[in-house]
């Protein structure tokens, strides 16, 4: 499951992520990610609820599509993306392919959600 955080300091979208994520809820998520790609700068905070479990149906290949498409026509505008997250293999994941994301990308414990949001937004 996929959903828009709220309360997030202006010019910064939220998300968060749990459960198994399926290629249905990243399509159910693609107007919010179009209305988030109509700005000029990009900065998100994603949340990884300690209940996710990475990708079930056709979920990885909805991600790829959503992803590459959005990081190939809007490479610059891609400011800061938060990570919020406890689980050790998103630390590694991370790590393995930051080189891939445009902008600044910075990990944060689950308790750390309000300096994540400052940091992104900054």
């Amino acid at each position: 499951m996929i959903e828009v955080l709220p309360d997030m300091p202006e010019g910064v979208t939220g998300i968060r992520v749990s459960g198994r994520l399926r290629g249905d809820d990243l399509r159910e998520f693609k107007p919010a990610m179009k209305e988030l790609l109509n700005t000029d700068e990009i900065r998100i905070v994603e949340v990884l609820a300690p209940d996710y479990e990475g990708f079930g149906s056709g979920g990885l290949i909805e991600d790829l599509k959503m992803g590459l498409g959005a990081l190939i026509q809007h490479h610059s505008a891609f400011k800061r993306i938060a990570v919020v997250s406890d689980m050790d293999w998103v630390s590694h994941a991370l790590h393995a392919f930051a080189w891939m994301v445009p902008g600044e990308l910075a990990l944060f414990g689950l308790d750390e959600l309000e300096r994540a949001k400052e940091w992104a937004a900054g």
